[in-house]
């Protein structure tokens, strides 16, 4: 276990403690944990850069953590109608899609190896901006309901294209390992 893997660990511990906080209405407070988890997304992957300690287990640690903070968090917000219902369907049903093929390809014995892609790093960025903006607006009242508006159109662009960006390279790849 290397400091890089603890840092990615701690930050899905963070999911339970957010999700609580948001869902007491201690919205500045879960603000404040959510930025935390929302850095060490980036100061373990530079980390483990720096160090030269990346991992096979950072490898899956490091999209879990990602996917389970923002899915809960989206999820939360969401049922608390406190994110447009549509934007928590896009965000949530494109990592459901996406796990469900890479179950099938590892069922179908063609599994699929998954590399972060330009496109999933951006919307990944976009999905934790867009969550810390509306914790933002929560908590101090800004930004304005305009620019939250703005960046969740944004980054419903982005998410359907990362989508779509994985099931495109996933069909390539079933279809290529047919025998």
């Amino acid at each position: 276990m290397n400091i890089p893997n603890l840092i990615t660990i701690a930050r899905i511990l963070l999911v339970p403690v957010t999700i609580w906080l948001l869902i007491s209405g201690e919205y500045p407070l879960a603000f404040g944990v959510f930025i935390m988890a929302g850095l060490s997304d980036a100061a373990d992957g530079w980390l483990a850069r720096v160090t030269n300690t990346q991992s096979e287990l950072g490898s899956y640690l490091d999209p879990l953590a990602d996917k389970t903070l923002l899915v809960s968090t989206y999820a939360a917000l969401g049922a608390l109608h406190l994110v447009v219902p549509w934007l928590v369907i896009i965000v949530i049903s494109r990592d459901v899609l996406i796990i469900g093929a890479l179950l099938l390809s590892r069922f179908m014995d063609r599994p699929f190896p998954i590399n972060p892609l330009p496109i999933s790093k951006a919307n990944t960025l976009l999905q934790i901006i867009y969550i810390g903006l509306v914790l933002a607006s929560l908590s101090f009242g800004m930004p304005p309901a305009m620019i939250l508006e703005g960046v969740a159109f944004l980054v419903a662009g982005f998410t359907l294209a990362s989508g779509a960006a994985y099931l495109k390279a996933w069909i390539a790849h079933m279809n290529a390992a047919k025998v």
